[in-house]
């Protein structure tokens, strides 16, 4: 990745760049995660999900508030692109739809079954071996023996890590880690729920407004408005910190 392309959001490595030159770089395998304002505000609590973001290989600045700060605080631009969007151009490759080398982590059997129809329905060749249903992960480390061993047997090319965020990094960081080749782990969590109809479709100029967050809150605000709350510790770590590596982890 040219060092150009790259900013540095409390020591994590922001790519800075067009859809398409990020799907270019997952060709040759890597770990991409997608950071949430939410999940920024929590990595002086959450030390794993911290290293999870630090040891990825592509961070892609989905949060349109920490976008903002940068650039209000910094005067630095930092092009936003959302998991939504990124998912959409990333499923419309048509080299990543030819390789027929794609598996899904899903976290029920219910929304497996809904991912594989919409990948079908848009050309994908996927069959019921394709796809895992995810247990619960409990504590800050997260492995998964049973899946590692599924994985290094099929050795697909892209693992889509549709599990919930906080958690699908540490999965994607324990996989990347112990597989013994280098497929592309994305993590774009819940974001093909969007494509699926499972959650409400986002508007485009939704997304273009940095408004995602609010059309959430509006559709589910029990789930949501309590989650985008925690984004306010993000603009104090941003206000103290801002490139660099919060003080609080820095030995970790």
């Amino acid at each position: 990745m040219n060092s150009n392309s790259k900013v540095s959001v409390l020591g994590i490595n922001f790519f800075n760049g067009e859809p398409q030159d990020v799907i270019d770089i997952l060709k040759s395998g890597g770990l991409l995660v997608v950071p949430s304002g939410p999940g920024l505000g929590t990595i002086t609590k959450d030390h794993q999900y911290y290293s999870s973001l630090i040891d990825a290989d592509i961070a892609i600045p989905d949060s349109g508030f920490m976008v903002l700060l940068f650039r209000l605080l910094f005067n630095k631009r930092i092009k936003k692109i959302s998991g939504w969007k990124f998912l959409v151009a990333f499923l419309a490759d048509e080299q990543v739809k030819s390789s027929e080398s794609l598996f899904l982590i899903n976290p029920s059997e219910k929304e497996g079954i809904s991912n594989l129809l919409y990948l079908r329905s848009i050309g994908f060749t996927l069959g019921q071996d394709d796809l895992y249903h995810a247990p619960l992960y409990g504590g800050e480390n997260v492995i998964d023996p049973m899946l590692l061993s599924l994985i290094e047997i099929k050795k697909p090319r892209y693992i889509l890590n549709n599990i919930g965020g906080g958690t699908q990094e540490k999965l994607g960081s324990y996989l990347k880690r112990n597989l013994s080749y280098r497929p592309a782990i994305i993590c774009t969590g819940a974001a093909i729920a969007f494509l699926t109809g499972r959650q409400a479709k986002m508007p485009l100029w939704a997304d273009k407004l940095y408004l995602g967050w609010l059309i959430r809150c509006v559709k589910n605000p029990k789930i949501f408005v309590p989650r985008y709350l925690k984004a306010f510790g993000l603009f104090w770590l941003i206000v103290k910190f801002g490139k660099n590596r919060p003080n609080e982890i820095l030995q970790e």
